[in-house]
């Protein structure tokens, strides 16, 4: 039987989020203006999510890849997009051990802390590489690189319904009529999917009101890196070595 990884002491993951640079522990939960748009839709959660992020968090992403090149214009693209994998990462492991909330709004708390600030990091690759991490495509490329979509087209579409730029009554049918475990329930899923948690999606799925889900460091850690692994190879490549893209 496999050794299980031990984790590491509360305290010293503290001081570990305290020695990360201000820049980059500031915002590390959505705001609550989104909280409130996807309990409202959580079918589209992950859309919501996306676009958000990019509004708010691309010209913090755009800011830090500016300065990074004025004060080291010495350091590659690569050894940029080390620097923004290496603290997110850190940020997800704390995310993962330090949270204090419990329940069914603790568990989609966790989760989409975890999905926002692996955004975060997905808009920091993608400015360390050159790409505009303000523009509304990022949105598209954040939910194929969170695999909540497969091809462009698809998540075009999904974030033009989120956006409300297309008519989606049938889709909105009967949700206020919905018990509000099951609303929670259904938006732990999709962002748990966003975030690649899987054993947390599947535990979801079983879940009672007044239950516990504890997102570990290395589950959250590991989800994260997965993801900087693939923002790396798309945003290193161009465009051009991305069939979803087209």
């Amino acid at each position: 039987m496999a050794k299980e990884r031990s984790l590491p002491p509360r305290s010293d993951l503290v001081t570990e989020a305290a020695n990360l640079p201000t820049e980059l522990t500031e915002t590390p939960a959505p705001p609550g203006s989104l909280w409130a748009r996807m309990k409202a839709d959580p079918q589209y959660a992950p859309e919501h999510m996306a676009l958000e992020a990019v509004r708010r968090l691309g010209p913090e992403a755009a800011a830090w890849a500016e300065r990074m090149r004025a004060e080291h214009p010495d350091r590659t693209p690569d050894q940029l997009a080390d620097l923004a994998i290496k603290r997110f990462t850190t940020l997800a492991r704390i995310s993962g051990a330090v949270s204090g909330a419990t329940g069914l709004p603790g568990a989609v708390l966790d989760v989409g802390v975890l999905a926002w600030n692996q955004a975060r990091m997905v808009l920091h690759i993608a400015a360390a590489y050159g790409h505009d991490p303000t523009a509304s495509e990022r949105a598209t490329e954040l939910l194929v690189l969170q695999r909540v979509h497969k091809v462009a087209q698809t998540a075009r579409l999904a974030l033009g319904v989120a956006a409300g730029r297309e008519r989606a009554v049938k889709l909105f049918a009967g949700a206020a009529t919905r018990p509000l475990s099951g609303v929670m329930v259904r938006l732990g899923m999709k962002l748990a999917q966003m975030a690649g948690v899987h054993a947390a999606k599947r535990m979801f799925a079983k879940m009672i009101p007044g239950a516990s889900i504890v997102l570990g460091t290395w589950v959250n850690s590991a989800a994260t890196k997965d993801l900087a692994g693939r923002a790396r190879e798309v945003y290193r490549h161009a465009r051009a070595k991305f069939p979803a893209w087209d």
